[in-house]
């Protein structure tokens, strides 16, 4: 493979960016699910932001706790292997962004809520626009 796409040694910085994000979503996705699996806890407030959110997890608590904690656990993965410059990390990030992508659109069909749902859909978007860009490719595609 290494014929078909240049040579790509040094982490492209968007690597580290998504990385970031990356761990940034796994944390986040971790708290939440321990707050539906512990509720009554001071975590409880950050659903002040959302009220309509916690309503709609809290019917499912263990089954959305447990997805989320999986996600959180997959987010992580994906984002250290992302800094170890590993295929499969790479291939995991484009599932997880696209997989979300798909949430949100079936989000905004559920709820209509356009603006947030816009913002969601171009986020993801531009997410994966950054981790198929051709040195970010090369820079996995070139370890494979």
């Amino acid at each position: 493979m290494s014929g078909r796409y240049p040579t790509m040694t040094k982490r492209p910085p968007e690597v580290i960016a998504l990385a970031v994000l990356l761990f940034a979503a796994a944390a986040i996705a971790t708290v939440v699910s321990f707050s539906l699996f512990v509720p009554g806890t001071a975590l409880d407030r950050m659903w002040n932001l959302n009220p309509a959110a916690h309503e709609a997890f809290a019917a499912q608590a263990g089954h959305t706790a447990t997805i989320l904690l999986l996600a959180g656990v997959l987010a992580a993965v994906a984002g250290a292997g992302l800094l170890r410059g590993r295929l499969w990390a790479w291939l995991l990030s484009i599932a997880l962004f696209g997989v979300n992508a798909l949430g949100v659109v079936v989000s905004l069909l559920v709820t209509r809520d356009w603006p947030r749902s816009l913002a969601g859909i171009l986020i993801d978007a531009l997410l994966l626009f950054l981790l198929l860009r051709a040195k970010v490719r090369a820079f996995f595609l070139n370890r494979a």
